[in-house]
């Protein structure tokens, strides 16, 4: 069906109290973007801040009253828009902008919908869903970059942290033996799961909560942020058997001296690799 939706630009309010304002308004919806590129990489744990300058858009029925919209919301500016928008295909949208992508020399991340035509690729199909993770981000890019050229034939991985299970599918259709994928997310290891079905994978792919005893690892993949990374460095090193690999990204470049020094006494680190801001590690267990 068509919608009306209402777009502006305030300073950073508490987000529960605008989005109660919209929706007791008849929003069906509420977005809150970055209106001033001031990215929040690494929030304090158990806080939520907002950007200094905030996008909201709202979605209301097409019929809705406009002059009703702006009395009910308190905070809305005199620079906003109404725009009609006509019924689409929301859920199949997004394969306007993504397109298969390549990893290395054979390993590709492709919609449902789409093609590869290189007769030696190695395809994971992967449409958006439950999770964030389908490779265009740098951190996942450079994870899949690294698999592409790692020799996984018949090894054990863990993937820590798995999202909606990339790196996980990834591993085992470039040959990995067994992955377990690991995320506290409940949606996380549901699209996994989802997921790793779509590309035939499932009985290669096992999804686990953390706390729960993991088997040692060949490989082990942690795409997350450097402060779980700090933490998890003395249960990472039990998890990888001798000469076995651990790779880690989701790291800004100012922060991966100190996250490869936490890793250093189990691990030889290697030097850092990086794309935009991002940086991957990688190192080798020490017997």
């Amino acid at each position: 069906m068509p919608f009306l939706q209402l777009t502006f630009e305030s300073n950073a309010v508490d987000p529960e109290t605008l989005e109660s304002a919209c929706f007791a308004a008849g929003a069906l919806s509420v977005t809150l973007t970055d209106a001033a590129e001031t990215p929040i990489f690494e929030p304090e744990l158990h806080t939520m801040p907002l950007w200094p300058k905030v996008r909201i858009s709202v979605l209301f029925e097409a019929d809705s009253n406009r002059c009703a919209i702006l009395s009910a919301i308190a905070d809305v500016p005199p620079e906003h828009t109404f725009v009609e928008i006509a019924d689409r295909a929301w859920e199949r949208e997004w394969l306007a902008d993504f397109k298969p992508m390549r990893f290395g020399a054979r390993l590709w991340i492709c919609p449902h919908e789409q093609h590869v035509s290189d007769e030696n690729a190695v395809v994971v199909r992967l449409d958006p869903g439950l999770a964030f993770g389908t490779g265009t981000h740098p951190t996942t890019a450079m994870c899949l970059q690294w698999l592409d050229g790692a020799g996984l034939e018949g090894k054990q991985v863990i993937d820590y942290g798995c999202g909606s299970g990339i790196l996980a599918i990834a591993a085992v259709k470039l040959g990995a033996h067994r992955v377990v994928a690991v995320d506290h997310d409940p949606q996380a290891l549901l699209a996994t799961r989802e997921n790793a079905e779509r590309n035939g994978v499932e009985r290669q792919v096992q999804t686990l909560s953390p706390g729960v005893a993991l088997p040692p690892a060949d490989v082990l993949l942690a795409n997350i942020l450097a402060g779980p990374l700090f933490e998890l460095a003395p249960l990472f090193q039990t998890l990888v058997r001798p000469g076995g690999h651990v790779v880690l990204s989701g790291i800004l470049a100012d922060q991966a001296d100190a996250v490869s020094a936490a890793y250093s006494p189990w691990f030889r680190m290697d030097g850092p690799t990086a794309r935009n801001e991002w940086i991957r590690l990688h190192g080798v267990r020490r017997g």
